[in-house]
């Protein structure tokens, strides 16, 4: 399964009355786990970066000025993105900016129903505890401390880390589940345990090593713990 975690930022916060998108950062994840295919684009948002938004992320007028325009890099991200699942947290903000950027290139724009909210799964998960990004890092013990602005791409690596503890734990299970799901399929429920191996595996110690061993362990005296 392709999935692609994403992050935004922005001028502001709304996308329908001049604000606009100035950096997006996404990476690729296929049965969970990342890949080295990432998605990371500068915007000049052809306005003024306001203060708010500049203490925000550092993104300032003359470091976007001459970067790409979104006209130029939409269907470069449309193509990255295909049809995978979008992994965003607070989905609607960043869906909402993405749409209204297609929506003046003439592009398709993406279904909401192709993202994942990463932000709902938090709070119907722990409710009544904090949901931000920083707050699900404490929780899972993420370190998150190269965060001192918010940082598309960056966020985006963080927010897949939090993603996988939230759906279960950042180590995969192999053909674990797999196996469990087949055994429920042909009725045996029991759960899987290793069996015994039938023939003890053969010593890699060589005679020197053993003689070697047996030395030590004599020298020890008669006291220790094993030889009682």
């Amino acid at each position: 399964m392709r999935e692609i975690v994403l992050d935004t930022e922005t001028t502001g916060f709304d996308a329908f009355n001049g604000d606009r998108i100035v950096e997006i950062g996404a990476i690729e994840l296929i049965g969970h786990m990342p890949t080295t295919n990432v998605f990371h684009e500068y915007i000049d948002p052809e306005r003024s970066m306001p203060d708010e938004a500049f203490q925000v992320h550092g993104l300032g007028d003359d470091f976007l000025r001459g970067k790409p325009k979104f006209a130029e890099i939409g269907q470069k991200f449309l193509d990255f993105v295909g049809d995978a699942r979008l992994v965003i947290h607070n989905a609607a903000f960043d869906m909402k900016f993405l749409n209204a950027e297609l929506k003046r290139m003439n592009l398709r724009e993406l279904p909401f129903s192709q993202a994942l909210d990463t932000l709902d799964i938090a709070r119907r998960k722990f409710p009544g505890s904090p949901a931000s990004l920083d707050a699900l890092c404490r929780r899972f013990g993420i370190d998150n401390s190269s965060r001192t602005l918010h940082g598309a791409l960056l966020d985006s690596e963080i927010l897949a880390e939090v993603y996988l503890e939230l759906i279960g734990g950042r180590q995969p299970d192999f053909a674990l589940s797999s196996t469990t799901a087949q055994n429920t399929k042909s009725g045996d429920t029991s759960a899987w345990t290793p069996s015994p191996r039938p023939n003890a595996l053969p010593s890699r110690l060589s005679d020197t090593e053993k003689q070697a061993h047996d030395s030590f362990v004599a020298g020890l005296g008669e006291k220790t713990l094993w030889s009682n």
